[in-house]
């Protein structure tokens, strides 16, 4: 027993030195770079053939080729992905979302060259660099380590790599050249995945998809040293692997013990799960949204007749074979599933293609209980939209890149514990529903529901839904402030996504006559990931051209042409702008680009003359002895007791770090005090997150512009009124954009490219569209020219005399003097006066 566990805990630190290697490089890139290297694992990947192809195919002597492949190759790999994909990205102030978009394209288009290049099979003869011996590879993984260490704390390059990890730029204007710290670091992150895939090649199956996938699950290392610690890191993956071949000894019987079998050999997709769901995330609230689209994504009709004859071809044309036809509509609605989720809702999923497959596996259990397939497909899409409300939960209170690593988790450990596991696949069989059983009626069947999926889709797009999911992917907290309950509609989308993706599955089961769990790969699932971000998020064309493309070109005589395609593609986002927004607009769209923006900031008459301040009426608003204290020890704000009372415009001034807006931002619902409490009409509303209060009549808005560019004026207003204290239809909008200035052409323009001082008009006529008792307004009128303070200044008098509360955060003090009934100046996290 003492041999066998001796045994097993030295091939758990073989197998933990390789995931130490991915920890160190995923770890020293993040920093250096502030990049999520998805592409870890296909860069090792390639490092392994390229070391086969030079030992085995050239026969160079095998120390000759691994000082090729680990000097030159993998940091020449690295350095072409620094100049070539992100430092660009970087010059054009991409946000974390845009540059994990780019790693995925690079995963693709790396996958798809190895498989154009060495084919799609499996190799077995890759070469042997350290031998059997796992010391060997561990006293390697602790000698970089320590290097790497030694570097960060005792050298001018390291003192460097910390400068520009904690303040970039600040550390270029000290004269770093940031740059080349983000070279060095994408050189020495591609030299430990080369040293990866060099050390792993041996032991695992050598393909395009397998070593890349291998290497994503041991993320979770990184994940769990929070990207940022070398000895966690090393210690994680050194403890996972010998628990995980540790594990390999327990054979438990019963119903659960295949499943107990593959989790014990999947500990790493466990560690990868649980780090992503339940540990603090890297990144941060408000930049883990995907970009919205540069402009409108409208198809002109013309081209939606053209499509359709398109789709319509194959029943004319083709002969009575249609196999490969008849893969096109159900991965359309796959990738439609992802127009929903990462198109409107503005959501890095990684998992749909996890859902399409247990839609194909329910769909398959089903039929093969003896339930009609028609039927079975039925039930199985509400199964999967369960399943997608079960592990949605978790992932949608992620932010930054956590979200991503939770949707890429769950998509792996499915494919893992279950898509892949004879126990939940043996013996099943997947046919067509009677009928349809000829690939002709079949492919009519599916265009019928694709159909049906991109009117369902085109509503949603058009509703109230569509334009709270596009607000919340605009600007997440301007969303919650406009009333929009974000954890909810978050969830709304992964749920209707995973449906989305369960029908497309279990369609594509259906065309293909089985159950094939490779046709749901994680890796296949980035691709159609990186398809759709490609083409065009928010348009419904993507999901059809999409699959179009991808299926004609697999179907082509060299595989991984599509993979590389597609990659190369996503590699260019942020420079190139998605394929669906080249096409020429409609009549409607250029009528809106030739309308001007209007300047009109007159305040119209009020109906009713105004009424004098309600001196001495109670409080609506106030805050009883708030303390908040930030990690740290920085006390922001120290028992700040506060009135506001209607028909009184009350303003709060003091200098930067007063606590000003931490005061603000607990009134309205972002932060919540340590101590005190807050109470509207004397209710306690302390706990009442920022849309809750926003429908209690507490209406905001924000310092930075909070509004959403890819919507139009009108759309904005009107979101604001759907989400509001009071429902008050077109009428309620209406004032609102005549308050303003705002009824005139404008109103259907998208909010992108305006002048601030429109924007700053559109936020407040949201504000008002849901008829707020309490307006919140933070530095109003940063940006404005005077003619615009001026037209706010009427705007703001106008409103409290009208009866509203209004609280003004502001640092121009004539604006201050000309509407304030009472003005309270803080200092030091307290109220002085």
């Amino acid at each position: 027993m003492a041999s066998l566990t001796y045994e097993l805990t030295l091939a758990g630190l073989a197998v933990g030195s390789a995931a130490a290697l991915t920890g160190i490089g995923l770890v020293v890139t993040h920093r250096a770079t502030g990049v999520l290297n998805l592409a870890h694992g296909a860069v090792a990947m390639i490092c392994a053939y390229a070391l086969r192809q030079l030992v085995v195919e050239w026969g160079w002597p095998l120390p000759l080729g691994a000082l090729v492949t680990l000097l030159v190759v993998a940091p020449g790999i690295g350095l072409v992905l620094d100049r070539g994909v992100f430092r660009p990205l970087a010059l054009l102030g991409s946000n974390p979302a845009r540059t994990l978009v780019a790693s995925i394209g690079v995963f693709v288009l790396l996958v798809g060259a190895a498989v154009l290049l060495w084919g799609p099979g499996a190799r077995d003869d890759a070469p042997v660099l350290l031998g059997d011996d796992p010391w060997a590879q561990l006293a390697a993984v602790v000698a970089l380590a320590c290097l790497v260490g030694a570097v960060t704390r005792w050298t001018r390059f390291g003192r460097e790599l910390r400068a520009v990890v904690d303040n970039r730029p600040l550390a270029v204007l000290s004269g770093i050249d940031a740059d080349r710290v983000a070279a060095a670091g994408w050189a020495f992150g591609s030299f430990t995945a080369g040293l990866t895939g060099v050390l792993l090649a041996p032991y695992v199956r050598l393909d395009p998809y397998g070593m890349p996938l291998l290497v994503i699950e041991v993320i979770a290392v990184a994940v769990i040293a929070r990207m940022r610690s070398l000895p966690v890191a090393v210690a994680a993956a050194l403890a996972i692997g010998v628990a995980q071949a540790q594990l390999t000894r327990l054979h438990p019987e019963g119903w659960a013990g295949p499943l107990v079998q593959a989790v014990a050999a999947n500990l790493f997709v466990v560690a990868l799960l649980v780090a992503a769901l339940v540990l603090p995330g890297i990144g941060g609230k408000g930049r883990d949204a995907l970009p919205p689209p540069v402009r409108e994504a409208r198809v002109p009709g013309g081209l939606w007749f053209v499509v359709g004859v398109l789709f319509l071809l194959p029943l004319g044309l083709a002969g009575s074979d249609l196999h490969t036809a008849v893969q096109v509509p159900a991965l359309a609605v796959i990738l439609l599933s992802l127009v929903v989720v990462a198109g409107r809702g503005g959501q890095i999923a990684l998992g749909q293609a996890a859902y399409a497959g247990l839609g194909a596996l329910f769909t398959a259990l089903l039929a093969t209980g003896g339930v009609p397939a028609l039927v079975a497909l039925g039930l199985a899409v509400p199964m999967v939209a369960a399943v997608g409300l079960v592990t949605g939960w978790p992932a949608i209170r992620r932010h930054g890149l956590a979200l991503a690593l939770a949707t890429l988790a769950v998509g792996v450990a499915v494919s893992r514990f279950v898509l892949t596991q004879p126990y939940a696949t043996a013996g099943l069989s997947l046919g067509r529903p009677a009928g349809f059983s000829d690939d002709r009626a079949f492919y009519a069947l599916e265009l019928v529901v694709l159909a049906c999926c991109l009117a369902l889709v085109a509503a949603l797009r058009r509703g109230r839904t569509g334009r709270a999911l596009a607000a919340l992917r605009d600007h997440e907290p301007g969303a919650e402030a406009a009333g929009v309950p974000v954890p909810g509609l978050k969830l709304l989308a992964f749920v209707l996504g995973s449906a989305l993706a369960a029908l497309g599955g279990g369609l594509l089961g259906m065309g293909l006559r089985a159950f094939d769990p490779e046709a749901y790969d994680p890796v296949r699932g980035l691709l159609w990931f990186a398809a759709v971000l490609a083409l065009g998020a928010d348009s419904l064309l993507t999901p059809l051209a999409g699959a179009a493309l991808l299926v004609t070109l697999d179907a082509g005589p060299h595989a991984g042409v599509a993979a590389a395609l597609i990659g190369l593609l996503a590699t260019l986002t942020g420079r190139v702008p998605p394929l669906t927004t080249l096409l020429p607009a409609g009549p409607k769209a250029r009528r809106r680009a030739r309308q001007t923006p209007t300047n009109d900031t007159r305040v119209p008459p009020a109906a009713e003359g105004p009424a004098p301040p309600a001196r001495g009426a109670a409080p609506r608003l106030r805050a009883h002895g708030l303390t908040l204290t930030y990690p740290g020890g920085t006390t922001a704000l120290s028992r700040v007791t506060l009135d506001l009372r209607p028909a009184r415009v009350t303003a709060l001034v003091g200098p930067n770090g007063a606590g000003k807006s931490t005061l603000f931002d607990c009134l309205a619902g972002t932060l919540r005090p340590r101590e005190g409490r807050i109470t509207l009409d004397g209710a306690d509303i302390t706990t009442r997150s920022a849309h809750a209060r926003t429908r209690l009549g507490i209406a905001r808005t924000f310092q930075r512009l909070a509004v959403f560019p890819s919507l139009t004026v009108e759309e904005n207003v009107r979101l604001g009124e759907e989400r509001g204290h009071v429902r008050g239809g077109p009428a309620a909008v209406e004032r609102s954009l005549r308050l303003v200035g705002l009824a005139g052409p404008v109103r259907h323009r998208p909010a992108a490219d305006l002048p601030t001082g429109t924007l700053r008009r559109v936020e407040l006529a949201r504000a008002l569209a849901g008829q707020p008792h309490t307006l919140l307004l933070d530095e109003p009128a940063a940006g404005l020219d005077a003619a615009e303070t001026a037209a706010l200044a009427r705007i703001l008098a106008a409103l409290a005399a009208d009866g509203l509360t209004v609280l003004v955060v502001e640092h121009d003090p004539d604006l201050v003097r000309g509407i304030a009934h009472a003005v309270h100046t803080m200092e030091g996290g307290r109220i002085l006066s």
